[in-house]
């Protein structure tokens, strides 16, 4: 199978538009590469601290976890379900402070920090030149999943720009120091579906409300969910397997572990629901594993069958 390299450019510094906002810029930057420097076990103590920062003063994602809690895990007590959103802030604030790690962590340290379970899975799909999509749900670790499998196979994938110009930078910076290209999701699936057939790995984060009229609905978490139904048009275009992808943050500061899980097995079906059905089965057992690292903040349900309301008031 013929393999592609591609290596994205290095991003230029940022330029805020004011003076006040390009004091703050660099006085961020200048703090995250503080951050960096110091072991990632103490890094993580200031992202838990952060963590707990966010969930004290922000109450509307506070709320909007709640509200996911409540629908996908009925089965807990209040007590847990507490618990289970005070853990998944201090992650999220850890994860953020992880991006300094991703920017300017040496490669040897970047090394030693990560590291991949299942990889036969992904190796035995392409000893029988089978073209792979890695599907990803939006973990906390999902920025690390793809540039850790790039070290050992071509990786791709897309993107959708944030709104703050310091964070669309550190992510350029990190993914362009290793084999990681990008493609932006306005592109549609052309480019993707070419880079799959010149033998690269598609990092597919597919897991977003996009509204009524991309989606179909399907279970997750035993809730009717907008789920786009591209998975199986794409891996039947491209004549790919699937291997379910999930990132880890580790604990005490020993770095990221990604799991790959077998190729889903009889997919696609053709059958458009049936297909995000069985996606969204393949993100809810990974993500049962380790729900606190789920991104649960996002409004996953804000779609809602005609005549249901939204969750979310």
């Amino acid at each position: 199978m013929k393999i592609t390299t591609v290596r994205p450019a290095s991003p230029s510094v940022p330029r805020a538009k004011t003076r006040s906002r390009r004091g703050r810029a660099w006085l961020s930057l200048a703090l995250l590469r503080l951050f960096a420097l110091l072991p990632l076990g103490i890094s993580r103590i200031g992202g838990a601290v952060l963590g707990e920062l966010m969930y004290r003063t922000n109450a509307k994602r506070r709320r909007i976890a709640r509200v996911n809690f409540d629908l996908c895990f009925p089965e807990l007590s209040a007590r847990a379900k507490a618990r289970l959103l005070r853990r998944h802030f201090r992650l999220l604030g850890q994860s953020y402070l992880d991006v300094a790690f991703l920017a300017w962590a040496s490669e040897r340290r970047f090394r030693r920090k990560t590291r991949v379970v299942g990889l036969d899975h992904l190796n035995a799909a392409l000893e029988r030149g089978r073209r792979v999509i890695l599907l990803a749900p939006h973990c906390l670790g999902m920025n690390v999943g793809g540039i850790v499998v790039s070290r050992h196979v071509p990786v791709f994938s897309m993107i959708k720009r944030q709104r703050g110009v310091l964070v669309n930078w550190l992510l350029d910076r990190a993914r362009s120091r290793y084999d990681a290209p990008l493609i932006a999701r306005e592109r549609g699936l052309r480019p993707v579906l070419r880079r799959l057939k010149e033998g690269m790995i598609f990092y597919y984060l597919p897991d977003e409300d996009f509204g009524p009229r991309r989606s179909v609905f399907a279970p997750f978490f035993g809730v009717p969910t907008a789920t786009l139904p591209t998975l199986g048009r794409l891996a039947e275009l491209a004549d790919a397997d699937v291997i379910p992808c999930f990132t880890r943050l580790l604990s005490r500061g020993r770095g990221y572990e990604i799991v790959l899980h077998p190729a889903l097995s009889d997919f696609p079906t053709g059958d458009r629901v049936r297909d995000a059905a069985r996606m969204n089965e393949a993100f809810e057992r990974g993500i049962r594993s380790m729900p606190e690292q789920y991104m649960w903040t996002f409004k996953l349900f804000k779609t809602r069958p005609e005549g249901m309301p939204s969750p979310y008031g």
